[in-house]
């Protein structure tokens, strides 16, 4: 899939061919009611200097809601890496070529892999049925996981339950699953995933890690003291309006499904919408761009459902966040280059963190804090709830670096979650000794 670095290149079929394929794809698609992205591609530019990353960010105004920016332009040492539809790609290639501005191709068409990723659920799901059995390596749809939850629950009744913190805009269900082994409100360890719709291996994640933990309880003496002495809670699908969106018409839908009365735009970021840092830096007060922060903090039933349940509860000593992609493991701040007061320690246990989940696949991720490390993003989860007095707050970016993207094999599931389980447990075993 990796691309060469080119001043640019058309796309690789014969006018008639694409012609063909576009028309066929797009009856295919309206059939289904998805939306298609025949001949769209990920472009990733290399940015020279600031002047160039300032051409990048100027491309995002003089093509709204056309060009996707996957890895927005952040530093020169950072790739970007954004999505551009086949109408645009001709005007795009041309604009950063007459700037200077080498690219590469790492995805040639996107809905080739969007129908690898479906005939392999389709096949998965042919084969639970004839099984009665759940897969941790596919994906799966929100009502497919809300019922593995119900059963998940009944059949681990001991140890996990089912909360109900909120209502999504759409009036769907937000869920967390409880861990616990007794006792009233005992320090905590707080897991989210899917804040973004489209980042489906952290749901995935998710699901495969709430198996893990029922099944090496009794067995891994660690986890086993971990859940002796505190309780888990595991949010899997943080954004359900906005993930069952992206399997019903879009597969890339990023935001929630939010609307308001005279805005054209649906949706709001909801990794933007916190507290901590709103409005500033690395958001947009645009309701049409992909990182809309919202009208005010915690303005979306989303968050303000998070909000509530960890204040309510008082005694959440780590926040996990796990998004994707990137290969990276963060603490705060997003919306500030100022160091936090815990920065050493927390640096120290990304550090600890990110060689445990080295040592399982090989997967070099990259650690410290969002500003300097991704981007400056302001309104995110992990500042709020470092500011809210939880000072284990990390943020993960998943695999890959970029080859997939967002659309990353189901074949990788299970070896993503192995390898951020022990990233997780690291983290949890370093709260539990470490209490505050």
């Amino acid at each position: 899939m990796q691309g060469t670095l080119r001043g640019g290149s058309g796309p690789g079929l014969c006018a008639v061919g694409r012609w063909t394929l576009l028309v066929c794809s797009f009856f295919l698609a309206s059939a289904l009611g998805q939306m298609n992205f025949t001949g769209d591609q990920v472009l990733r530019v290399l940015a020279k200097n600031d002047k160039q990353l300032s051409l990048l960010r100027d491309l995002e105004g003089l093509k709204p809601l056309k060009v996707d920016f996957w890895r927005g332009p952040a530093r020169p040492s950072l790739p970007v890496d954004m999505r551009v539809p086949y109408s645009e790609l001709k005007d795009v290639k041309e604009y950063l070529e007459s700037h200077g501005l080498a690219y590469s191709i790492m995805i040639k068409d996107i809905q080739v892999l969007l129908d690898q990723e479906r005939e392999a659920m389709a096949k998965s799901r042919r084969l639970e049925r004839s099984t009665s059995s759940f897969s941790y390596s596919s994906y799966h749809t929100l009502e497919e996981i809300y019922s593995w939850i119900d059963s998940f629950v009944t059949e681990h009744a001991n140890i996990v339950s089912k909360i109900q913190i909120g209502q999504s805009f759409e009036n769907r269900s937000i869920l967390v699953l409880k861990f616990s082994t007794g006792g009233f409100q005992r320090q905590a360890i707080w897991i989210d995933t899917g804040i973004h719709s489209r980042e489906w291996i952290t749901h995935a994640t998710g699901i495969w890690t709430a198996d893990k933990i029922v099944s090496e309880y009794g067995k891994d003496c660690i986890l086993t003291n971990i859940l002796d002495t505190m309780d888990i809670f595991l949010e899997i699908v943080s954004n359900p309006d906005g993930f069952a969106f992206t399997h019903s018409m879009n597969r890339l839908w990023r935001k929630n499904k939010s609307s308001r009365p005279g805005v054209a735009c649906i949706g709001v970021d909801l990794n933007r919408n916190w507290k901590s840092g709103f409005g500033g830096n690395g958001s947009n007060d645009n309701p049409c761009s992909e990182t809309y922060h919202g009208p005010y903090p915690h303005s979306e039933p989303e968050v303000s459902a998070i909000v509530k349940f960890i204040t309510d509860h008082r005694n959440i000593k780590a926040l996990i966040s796990i998004h994707s992609y990137s290969q990276m493991l963060m603490y705060p701040y997003g919306y500030s280059l100022e160091p936090v007061s815990s920065k050493e320690e927390l640096c120290n246990l990304s550090k600890s963190a990110a060689q445990a989940l080295y040592k399982v696949h090989g997967m070099q991720y990259t650690y410290g804090s969002i500003s300097t490390t991704l981007y400056m993003a302001s309104g995110v989860t992990v500042d709020w709830a470092y500011d809210s007095g939880i000072k284990y707050s990390f943020s993960f970016e998943l695999r890959d670096t970029g080859q997939y993207g967002f659309l990353l094999p189901a074949t990788q599931i299970i070896p993503t979650a192995q390898e951020t389980w022990m990233a997780i447990r690291t983290i949890m075993i370093h709260t539990l000794n470490h209490p505050y």
